[in-house]
């Protein structure tokens, strides 16, 4: 199963020259990284992106992220994977930019 992460263009940058991160301000801040379900992204992209140029939108694969990905209650009390450890780049299947059309984040279609 994926599961999505977006990240603004610098935390993209950290990744791409580190190979690892500790996510957006407010990952570190929670001390985790805060990630969607293909039916989560686009919805968390509008509350919490709404009108950001330059997203990146990245695939990991769940299965493979081991003991470091929980479920947990947030939005409505749906469950939202989180990573507890820093996002490898080696983690990540895919990465693709999330153009910003009309004040709307247009995504690819997930699975």
């Amino acid at each position: 199963m994926l599961i999505y992460k977006i990240l603004r263009s610098p935390e993209w940058d950290v990744l791409e020259a580190d190979g690892q991160t500790a996510g957006s301000p407010l990952d570190r801040a929670d001390g985790y990284i805060h990630c969607s379900t293909a039916d989560q992204a686009p919805d968390t992209a509008r509350r919490h992106f709404a009108g950001v140029p330059g997203l990146w939108l990245l695939a990991l694969e769940a299965e493979t992220l081991g003991a470091a990905l929980a479920w947990e209650p947030s939005r409505g009390g749906a469950l939202f994977p989180h990573l507890h450890a820093p996002l490898r780049r080696a983690d990540v299947v895919w990465a693709t930019r999330l153009p910003l059309i009309g004040g709307e984040h247009q995504f690819p279609p997930l699975a």
